[in-house]
C-alpha cells in the first residue's frame, strides 16, 4: 500500500495550476506590503512604539529603525512581483519567507491567522520549483510551457491550505459559536447600519444561521473543493462566503488570500483549459507513465513530508494539553487557526512597589503603549506578562528595589461580565514566561454570556 501511494506521489502532473498559484501568491506578496506602505501602516505598527511585544522564543527579534523598516516593506514588494513573473524565482521566494516572517515577529499585536499561512506557504514554495511552467520568455513575454511535477507537490500545497479550514471549524465546535451564536451576536449587533441587510442583525435566528453555517462551511468546504463534480459550485460559494464576510467585518487579506489559495484544488491542468476557451495556444506537457527515482531519497523525502505535516497538525492540538477555555487563558491559542471565534475587552492597571514605599503605585498600560497595541495587550495574559517585566525592569534602572508588579486585569470573553483573569496577588514580575501550563492566570468565568442564549431561546418559543 505504501509503494502504490509513493508512486500515485511522485506521478508527474501538469505544473500549470501551481504555477497559477505562485502567480497570484507573488500578486499578494506585492498587494500585502504596498497596502502597510500606503496606509502608513509602517509607521503606525513598527517606527512609531516604544515597546514591542516579543514571541516566545524569539526575544532577540528587533524592529530596524526608520527609513530601514520601510525598506524592508519595498524589499517585499520586489520580491513579489519577480515571484509572480518567475524571475529569480528561489532566491526571491526565500527572501520574501525572511523578510515577511521577520516582519510578523516584531510585534505580537500585529498577529493575524492569515499572515501566518503567507509564512507557511512562502516556506514550502521554496522548496518547490513553481517557476517551471508559467513565465517570461525570451522575449520578455507571458508564456505557458510545457512542465510537469511529482504530483505530492500539488497535495502539500492542498494540504496547507486544508488544515486552515479544518482547525478553523474545531475552534467553533464550542457551546458559545454554537448554541449561544456568540460572538456573532455582538459583531452583527454592531453593523445593523449595514444597507439592505443590516435590519435582519437584530435577528436571533440570523446569528444562529450565521453560526452554523459558519461552522459547517470550514468543516465541509475541501471536502466540496477536492470533489470533481461540486468543485465550482463549492468556489463559487467559498467566494461569496469570504466577499459577505470581508464586506461585514474587518479582515484584511484575509478573504483574498483564501479565495486565491483555493485555487490549488482545481485539476492541476485547468489554467490550460482557460486559455483553450480564451483562444490561446499552450504548450501541453506529455505525461509520463513512468515515475521518477530518486535514488537514496526515498526516506529522507517521506519522514520529511510527514514530519512536517504532523507539526501542522499537532501544533493546532496543543492548545487541548492546557485544558480550560483556550479562548480565555490564550495558551495554544496563536497558529492554531482559530479564526473569528472570540470577542475579549480587557481593562488592565499595574500595581507596583518597590523597597521603601509603604504604598503601591499605580501605573497605566498607555505610558508605555500606543492605542493599537492597548487594545490587543489588554486580554492576552502573556502580553500583560511580558509589559509587568518592562515596568519592573525600567524602575530597576532608576535604582529602586524589590520591585513587585501585580495587575489588575478585568476581561469579557463573548459578552459575558468582567471577570478578572489574572491572579491580583501574584507578582509578576518575578513569574517567567514558558510553554507550561500558567498557574498565575484565574479560570475562565462559567455559565453563558449574560443569559443571552437563554432570552434568545425564549423569544424563539414565544413566535
Amino acid at each position: 500500500m505504501l509503494s502504490s501511494l509513493w508512486a500515485r506521489a511522485h506521478q508527474p502532473t501538469d505544473a500549470a495550476a501551481l504555477a497559477v498559484f505562485r502567480i497570484v501568491f507573488g500578486v499578494l506578496a506585492v498587494v500585502i506590503p504596498t497596502r502597510f506602505v500606503a496606509e502608513g501602516w509602517v509607521e503606525r505598527f513598527y517606527a512609531r512604539p516604544t515597546f514591542h511585544f516579543t514571541y516566545w522564543g524569539f526575544e532577540w527579534v528587533r524592529p530596524l529603525p526608520a527609513p530601514w523598516i520601510h525598506a524592508v516593506f519595498v524589499a517585499m514588494a520586489i520580491c513579489g512581483a519577480l515571484i509572480a513573473l518567475g524571475l529569480f524565482y528561489r532566491v526571491a521566494i526565500v527572501l520574501f519567507f525572511l523578510l515577511f516572517t521577520y516582519v510578523e515577529l516584531i510585534d505580537v499585536t500585529t498577529y493575524l491567522n492569515h499572515y501566518y499561512l503567507v509564512s507557511v506557504l512562502a516556506l514550502v514554495m521554496s522548496v518547490l520549483p513553481l517557476h517551471r511552467a508559467w513565465s517570461l520568455d525570451a522575449k520578455l513575454r507571458p508564456h505557458l510551457r510545457a512542465a510537469t511535477l511529482p504530483r505530492w507537490m500539488t497535495w502539500l500545497v492542498r494540504f496547507q491550505v486544508g488544515v486552515v479550514y479544518v482547525f478553523a471549524a474545531l475552534a467553533k465546535l464550542t457551546s458559545d459559536w454554537l448554541l449561544h451564536a456568540q460572538p456573532l451576536q455582538i459583531w452583527l449587533g454592531a453593523r445593523m447600519s449595514t444597507p439592505v441587510i443590516g435590519a435582519y442583525f437584530d435577528r436571533i435566528e440570523v446569528a444562529y444561521a450565521m453560526s452554523w453555517a459558519g461552522f459547517l462551511y470550514d468543516l465541509t468546504i475541501p471536502i466540496w473543493l477536492s470533489w470533481r463534480r461540486t468543485r465550482p459550485f463549492a468556489y463559487a460559494a467559498l467566494l461569496v462566503f469570504h466577499v459577505a464576510t470581508g464586506s461585514l467585518f474587518q479582515i484584511g487579506m484575509f478573504p483574498w488570500i483564501m479565495s486565491v489559495t483555493a485555487l490549488v484544488f482545481f485539476d492541476p491542468s485547468w489554467p490550460r483549459a482557460v486559455l483553450r476557451v480564451l483562444g490561446r495556444k499552450s504548450d501541453a506537457p506529455s505525461i509520463a507513465s513512468t515515475v521518477p527515482r530518486f535514488a537514496g531519497s526515498r526516506a529522507v523525502a517521506t519522514v520529511a513530508l510527514g514530519a512536517w505535516c504532523a507539526f501542522h497538525v499537532l501544533m493546532p492540538l496543543r492548545a487541548y494539553a492546557y485544558g480550560g477555555n483556550v479562548l480565555w487563558h490564550e495558551q495554544g491559542m496563536r497558529w492554531s487557526w482559530r479564526v473569528l471565534c472570540r470577542e475579549k475587552n480587557g481593562s488592565v492597571t499595574y500595581r507596583v512597589r518597590t523597597r521603601g514605599r509603604r504604598f503601591e503605585r499605580e501605573v497605566a498600560p498607555r505610558d508605555y503603549l500606543t492605542r493599537d497595541q492597548e487594545v490587543e495587550f489588554s486580554a492576552q495574559p502573556d502580553m500583560i506578562l511580558q509589559l509587568a517585566h518592562h515596568i519592573a525592569r525600567e524602575h530597576r534602572a532608576r535604582g529602586e528595589m524589590d520591585v513587585e508588579v501585580r495587575v489588575d486585569a478585568w476581561v469579557s470573553l463573548n459578552g459575558r461580565r468582567m471577570a478578572r483573569m489574572i491572579d491580583p496577588d501574584v507578582d509578576l514580575a518575578r513569574v517567567e514566561d514558558s510553554l507550561l501550563p500558567a498557574d498565575w492566570i484565574l479560570p475562565e468565568p462559567s455559565g453563558p454570556p449574560l443569559d443571552v442564549a437563554t432570552s434568545a431561546l425564549a423569544r424563539i418559543g414565544e413566535r
